[in-house]
């Protein structure tokens, strides 16, 4: 198997709800930012094998292949061809994963890996109820398999994170302090200017409407307090989950450029990170979140690695108690979880998350010299990619 590279990476800046991009067209977006990874590198678009897309909500302007509309909306060439994953929350990592799988295997040399979701279009449950053209329901993507395997007890995604909750014992007074750490890290990266390597500027619209160019993620909270998030009530049918221990509904794009070494050396490029290894696991369907847990021992064994030799480890914050119950469980420094922040002050444009947090990880390192990092996600449906990356 041959080693695989990132050699470019770029991300928007994180939007907030009906925020500064609500005026762009989704594969506009994504072509933005495909643009953006090749300009980068100077890399000729038609070297190009294959651009595989994570996306959450295929619907409407993200239904088609939005991987294939993104070609279209970008200077790429229409031999190009795109592809679009579902993986729940971790589709984007799994993008960065059968990348890494189609050039290890030496059946392509440059893929490009890329997430793109735009929630203030398409929320939660876009997928649900419509009609089929005969007037029936188009019925649900929880149908009578997933009742039968839950056993009837189906909990939405916070009702789990509270759940969760329980089961390790972690209190509301743990979750909002956690919030409080995640605004508080974002925004010193932010103001030290530690994304500034990972986001492209972008344009969008102000609250006028009036045209601007953001450079920071739009959802950092940095007056978040511990007396704010005490204030807030419970939500999702919980009495434990607020908005503030919450991943904000969001839009954001981000790409990657993968490439053999082979392909690398021949075109000049540098790399910026090595793929190590990577695993996907099934979990708990009740429970749903707690996939982190168990594949972060299993990608470790298959990278050779423990606990102690990880520098970065990103475990994306859907809600507070999933890292809190990762931490818990696997008595990783708390220092090193997250460092500048996490979903719930950047965001979790659902789709695209995977790799948002893989581009601030491989970041990370570069800045700080570290050698690897863990990136995993929960997803719905009870399952967690996860993916360790090594400077280069």
């Amino acid at each position: 198997m041959r080693d695989v590279f990132i050699v470019s990476a770029a991300r928007t800046p994180v939007g907030r709800r009906n925020g500064y991009l609500r005026g762009w067209l989704v594969p506009e977006l994504l072509g933005f930012v495909l643009d953006e990874v090749t300009r980068r590198i100077d890399l000729d678009p038609a070297l190009v094998d294959d651009v595989i897309n994570g996306t959450v909500y295929q619907v409407g302007e993200q239904g088609f292949t939005l991987a294939r509309s993104g070609v279209f909306a970008s200077r790429f060439p229409s031999t190009v061809p795109g592809v679009s994953v579902n993986r729940q929350c971790g589709s984007s990592l799994t993008a960065i994963q059968l990348a890494t799988g189609m050039i290890a295997s030496g059946t392509m040399d440059v893929v490009i890996a890329s997430g793109c979701e735009v929630m203030s279009k398409y929320p939660i449950a876009s997928d649900f109820g419509g009609t089929l053209p005969d007037g029936r329901g188009q019925g649900t993507p929880f149908g009578a398999f997933y009742v039968k395997r839950v056993e009837g007890k189906i909990y939405n995604q916070g009702q789990a994170a509270e759940a969760i909750a329980e089961k390790w014992s972690i209190t509301r007074d743990e979750c909002d302090a956690f919030a409080v750490s995640s605004h508080e890290k974002a925004h010193a990266a932010a103001q030290a200017g530690h994304f500034d390597r990972e986001i492209v500027p972008t344009k969008g619209l102000d609250a006028d409407g009036t045209q601007i160019t953001v450079t920071r993620d739009e959802t950092i909270r940095p007056d978040t307090s511990m007396e704010k998030l005490a204030a807030l009530e419970p939500v999702l049918g919980t009495k434990l989950i607020t908005a503030g221990i919450s991943s904000p509904v969001t839009d954001g794009a981000s790409a990657v450029v993968l490439m053999s070494g082979e392909r690398m050396k021949e075109l000049g490029l540098e790399p910026i990170a090595r793929v190590v290894a990577s695993a996907v696991v099934g979990s708990d369907p009740v429970l749903m979140l707690t996939g982190p847990i168990t594949a972060t021992p299993k990608v470790l064994e298959r990278a050779g690695l423990a606990m102690d030799d990880i520098d970065v480890f990103e475990v994306n914050e859907a809600f507070a108690p999933i890292p809190l119950a990762w931490l818990r469980e696997l008595g990783a420094p708390a220092g090193k979880l997250n460092p500048c922040g996490g979903a719930i002050a950047l965001g979790h444009p659902v789709g695209n998350s995977g790799c948002r947090i893989s581009i601030t990880a491989v970041s990370e390192l570069q800045r700080t010299g570290g050698r690897h990092a863990l990136v995993t996600l929960c997803t719905g449906g009870a399952m967690a990619p996860a993916t360790i990356f090594e400077r280069a």
